[in-house]
């Protein structure tokens, strides 16, 4: 039977419109490409479903609008199970392409592998949605045209996974995603468009019937189903797309507002919280907590920040627990902040008695029982303020001060905490000058051989003259200097001060004296204490064995290898090393003949209280634990005769404190060192 071909022509208005859902489908489905891959679980499983069917239902979409585009003037129908199968293959390819290519890290196989099953999916797609034609004639295909159409469909596939790996982790629109879908639109629609041309229609019937007028009310009536399902198609791609939105939105939202460790509100939080009070309100009362995790940069130096992370989180989990029902931050690090709203004093007190007592209970990490404390600073709506700015300054001096009182306690916020901070900032900014103006002088307390009568040395002790607050204690500017680094430009100063009028006396005849200096734990912590020595002795020309350093236990508890090493370096300058207030501290005594010391010096402490039986007992096992390890003994302290014979008793005969000498200045230890020293003078 003789067929004849049947020639179509196209709406290029319903062409424009299937490249433009071409474009936005891309652009939905690369949109959809982050929440694929960084979900988890059965998110992970809903996200990938929901990309698959923007995909689908997008390729799908353009080809039968490509269709409705292409008219043959003959009656036409569609197979309704045929084009549901078209589809759900579309549907299929496309999850089976972005599970391929799913793992961060994805090979060039996977890629191949899910670009042939996209690239397979449109073409059979396609072809499934022009068998699902219905007409007075037959279909066949051009086979240069088929081929060409699916090379096109396979290279629009690796294109758009290509695309879609390079985006997936860029969840924001930009200019180069819509360049992106753009280009992914044109290869769709190419792909489309040339497997129209590859497919030849042809009828049986007469030529006249062919060309004649269709049934309009068939025609409109197949053409409207083919648009209501292609409106649902594009409905679903634009119901994924905006519940993607939505989600993304809400989940930023919940980010921005969240803490990502413990999973408490955040900072951002407190203040939006904070913005809600009406503190002008008599009725309002609240508490505010700042809670503080004692020594925690010792868990993190030692154990590492995954155990402190760790830490972290079980303590905010406490804190829930204990709270119930009450407003909990994290401002970040070890902070945290609990609002008692309608709390009094008595009620702040309970709670944060509560606090301590719980955090104080040990931590099971990975096996390791770990303890620590928290210092509490407690603040007062409106007694101690009105507004954010004061309540939260409030709890942050009180808490400072519970720490300064020896931590695992708390602290409620008085006026008096306020004046003391304020100067303490006040001589925070006066001894960044201090050096610079020439505000500070040494003193030299001389130390005692008791068994020879003769001087032993003496040590350099900083002092401060501010120039309108006069003398201030070092008890008060030195742990500002430790906590703000200044101590070591100060300790430069004193050591180079020292050093210089040590061999000054020397130049002028009198007898040669080892002057000791202290060391702070953060001049360890800057690495350039080797440099620092070396570069005093040669500026004032002293000799090494003249210049003593003092460190104290505490020291060693941070980085005890990395503090060996550097005394080792000055040890081997020829520089001594004394160990201060010996039995005070925290250090081990099992590590204590490991440590490159020379000195121990006894804490006056003990040499105080010496007539009590425990401190007696102490010092004679200093003494004796000294003299085993061959080290020099100094007792520090030391202000009556009954002390000094008490100490020389035992073997230890060099002696520090009052009855031997107060701290004096270069003219008086001048003095003392070039008439006949002894007790008293």
């Amino acid at each position: 039977m003789h067929h004849n071909i049947l020639q179509g022509h196209y709406n290029y208005w319903m062409v424009l419109l299937s490249f433009v859902i071409a474009v936005f489908s891309s652009h939905s489905a690369l949109t959809l490409a982050a929440k694929i891959t960084n979900a988890k679980g059965r998110s992970q499983l809903g996200w990938l479903l929901a990309g698959s069917c923007v995909m689908g239902c997008g390729v799908w979409s353009i080809h039968f609008i490509g269709m409705l585009a292409y008219s043959l003037n003959i009656k036409i129908t569609y197979d309704v199970l045929i084009t549901l199968l078209s589809l759900l293959s579309m549907i299929l390819a496309s999850y089976i392409a972005f599970r391929i290519t799913l793992p961060v890290q994805v090979r060039l196989l996977h890629l191949a592998i899910g670009g042939f099953f996209m690239g397979s999916g449109i073409v059979v797609m396609h072809y499934t949605g022009i068998a699902a034609m219905q007409m007075g004639g037959r279909i066949s295909y051009d086979p240069v045209y088929w081929g060409i159409s699916s090379a096109i469909a396979l290279t629009a596939s690796y294109a758009s996974l290509f695309l879609f790996l390079k985006f997936r982790n860029r969840s924001g629109a930009s200019m180069m995603k819509w360049l992106s879908s753009l280009i992914m639109g044109l290869a769709i629609c190419g792909m489309h468009y040339t497997g129209v041309k590859a497919v030849i229609f042809s009828s049986s019937l007469p030529v006249n019937v062919i060309s004649g007028a269709p049934e309009e009310m068939s025609e409109m009536h197949i053409k409207l189903i083919l648009m209501v399902c292609v409106s649902a198609a594009i409905l679903v791609i634009l119901s994924i797309s905006s519940i993607a939105v939505y989600f993304e939105r809400h989940a930023m939202k919940g980010m921005a507002y969240t803490d990502e460790l413990t999973s408490l509100p955040n900072r951002y939080k407190m203040n939006q919280f904070f913005d809600a009070q009406d503190f002008q309100s008599e009725d309002n009362r609240m508490a505010l907590l700042f809670i503080d995790l004692d020594r925690f940069k010792n868990v993190n130096d030692t154990l590492g920040h995954d155990f402190g992370d760790m830490l972290v989180r079980s303590v905010g989990d406490r804190l829930k627990r204990v709270l119930q029902g009450s407003e909990i931050f994290r401002l970040g690090g070890d902070e945290f902040l609990a609002a008692l709203c309608g709390a009094g004093k008595e009620e702040a007190e309970a709670w944060a008695q509560k606090l301590l007592d719980e955090i104080k209970q040990p931590f099971v990490l990975n096996g390791y029982e770990l303890y620590i404390t928290s210092s509490i600073g407690i603040s007062l709506s409106p007694q101690h303020g009105t507004d954010r700015h004061s309540l939260l300054k409030a709890a942050d001096t009180a808490m400072y001060k519970a720490k300064e009182e020896g931590k695992n306690r708390y602290r409620v916020f008085d006026k008096s905490l306020d004046t003391g901070i304020i100067r303490k900032l006040g001589l925070e900014n006066d001894l960044r000058r201090a050096v610079h103006n020439g505000e500070f002088f040494v003193l030299y307390q001389p130390k005692w051989d008791a068994l020879s009568g003769k001087a032993a040395g003496m040590e350099a002790l900083i002092r401060w003259r501010h120039p309108e607050l006069g003398i201030i204690s070092p008890a008060e500017f030195i742990p500002i200097a430790e906590e703000t680094g200044l101590i070591i430009p100060m300790t430069r100063w004193i050591m180079e001060e020292a050093c210089r009028q040590n061999k000054l006396w020397q130049d002028e005849g009198l007898e040669p004296q080892c002057v000791s200096v202290n060391l702070s734990v953060r001049v360890f912590e800057s690495q350039n204490l080797l440099e620092m020595v070396q570069a005093t002795l040669a500026k004032t020309g002293l000799a090494a064995r003249y210049l003593e350093v003092e460190i104290t236990e505490s020291i060693l508890i941070s980085d005890i290898q990395g503090t060996i090493r550097q005394l080792i370096e000055l040890r081997e300058l020829g520089i001594k090393i004394a160990m201060d207030d010996f039995g005070s501290g925290y250090s081990s005594l099992g590590s204590l003949d490991k440590l490159p010391i020379d000195t121990l010096k006894i804490d006056q402490l003990f040499i105080r209280e010496y007539e009590s039986g425990s401190k007696k007992a102490i010092i004679q096992a200093i003494i004796t634990l000294g003299q085993q390890l061959n080290l020099e003994l100094v007792a520090e302290g030391v202000e009556t005769i009954e002390q000094s014979e008490f100490l020389n008793s035992l073997g230890c005969r060099i002696m520090q404190g009052y009855y031997y000498g107060k701290p004096m200045n270069e003219e008086q230890i001048r003095e003392w060192l070039g008439g006949r020293p002894g007790p008293h003078r």
